[in-house]
């Protein structure tokens, strides 16, 4: 069963030593560790007793030197980073901070009776570097609004910059009008082509670009995101924009799971897919690569599948951004049974989990299903083969980042995802 680990800063420990380092740290010869008392709590909301881990995870004496100036600074008290949650997703939140050695900041947020929001900041941003932790997840638009509000109480308040801390971006599918299905027909006795438009599906909004304005006029100065569903949606936004990848946490513990290179094949469940599927496989020890090719001859007519790629007698690791409702990716699933696959994984970064994904993920079909934490699940959404990783590393090394204005690709922060 999947644990949740909820960071509780230790009494007995500054807290500039509270930060863990990152899993995925490279280990090297001069090196230093961050112990951290943690409370886990399982999948069905029982605490167990305080831990403290301190593992063989550690982080190289020349990746420190930015990590010392925060430490510095949280000791003097004077450090201008402020981290504030809104209502989507505290958990996640509460472990940034804890991370970065910081309290989350003090904010009231409520909704009147008629479902409009109030934000207040009661503690002091002026001239801080403000972030704003918010996926805009179910419901969307409730959480969405909260975030413009959060972002409009931060500018009245002279916040030097607010960055608004997206781990899951809603409207983000949303991003392109459909685009007309272009059939071409050759005629007799005509040497051009005749080309026939069907009828299409057009006249519709783009909404993905609508929220990054919203975002935008409220008064963000920049956007920190998540495995965005299609990476054009950073062009739709005016300001600058920092994407992360969940795909290094979920590698991370793939290879924890000790399965031979030579029995995984990595499966895009849709041909949409295949670009994020090649990446993934290429950091999987180069693993070789199938894709669920999904068509539709007409309207009415059954979906028929067929598999390109050989998955027999295998390990097939299925790769998506997200699942909702989980339709494609089980109905891939039972294809990958059909053609032998041993086992099937499931990793995603996002865990919509709209009804009936429960249903079809718990059906037997997957051996694990693997998701992050972008999105929080309500206690009805655990099942025994899911299990729950945390994006807090990730996203705390890129806030620390962009509030001490240096890179990602310093090592050994550049297998981390961070543009």
């Amino acid at each position: 069963m999947a644990f949740l680990l909820h960071a509780q800063p230790s009494h007995s420990l500054p807290a500039a030593d509270l930060r863990r380092s990152s899993p995925l740290i490279h280990r090297g010869p001069a090196s230093v560790r961050f112990p951290l008392k943690c409370k886990a709590v399982d999948s069905y909301g029982g605490n167990s007793d305080d831990l403290y881990l301190l593992t063989g995870d550690t982080a190289p004496a020349s990746a420190l030197l930015s990590r010392t100036r925060l430490e510095d600074a949280i000791n003097n008290n004077t450090t201008r980073l402020r981290i504030f949650s809104g209502t989507a997703n505290p958990s996640l939140a509460q472990e940034i901070s804890c991370y970065l050695g910081l309290e989350l900041g003090k904010i009231k947020i409520k909704r009147f009776a008629d479902g409009e929001i109030y934000v207040q900041l009661q503690e002091s941003v002026r001239g801080c570097d403000v972030f704003l932790v918010q996926p805009t997840c179910p419901p969307a638009n409730e959480n969405l609004m909260e975030l413009l509000v959060m972002i409009d109480a931060c500018r009245r308040a002279s916040a030097k910059t607010i960055t608004a801390v997206i781990p899951y971006f809603g409207y983000a599918r949303a991003d392109r009008k459909a685009s007309p299905f272009l059939m071409a027909n050759r005629v007799f006795h005509i040497t051009l082509p005749f080309y026939i438009f069907l009828q299409t599906q057009g006249r519709e909004s783009i909404a993905a670009k609508l929220v990054a304005n919203l975002i935008t006029e409220s008064g963000a100065d920049r956007v920190l995101a998540c495995d965005l569903h299609s990476g054009q949606s950073m062009g739709y936004f005016d300001i600058p924009v920092d994407h992360v990848y969940g795909q290094p946490v979920i590698l991370d513990y793939l290879a924890s799971k000790g399965i031979s290179s030579d029995d995984l094949v990595v499966v895009s469940p849709d041909v949409g897919g295949v670009a994020r599927a090649r990446a993934f496989a290429k950091k999987l020890s180069d693993a070789p690569l199938a894709i669920v090719d999904k068509r539709r001859h007409g309207h009415n007519v059954a979906e028929v599948m067929n598999l390109i790629g050989d998955v027999k007698g295998k390990v097939a690791i299925m790769v998506d951004d997200m699942i909702d409702t989980a339709g494609t990716i089980s109905k891939g699933a039972a294809l990958l049974h059909q053609e032998g696959a041993r086992e099937v994984y499931a990793c995603t970064t996002h865990a919509v989990f709209s009804p009936p994904a429960i249903s079809r993920l718990s059906s037997g079909l997957f051996q694990e299903v693997i998701i992050t934490n972008t999105i929080p699940l309500s206690e009805q959404n655990y099942f025994p083969q899911l299990t729950v990783l945390s994006v807090a590393n990730l996203l705390a090394e890129t806030i620390w980042r962009v509030h001490d204005d240096c890179s990602g690709d310093i090592e050994p922060f550049s297998t981390l995802g961070i543009d």
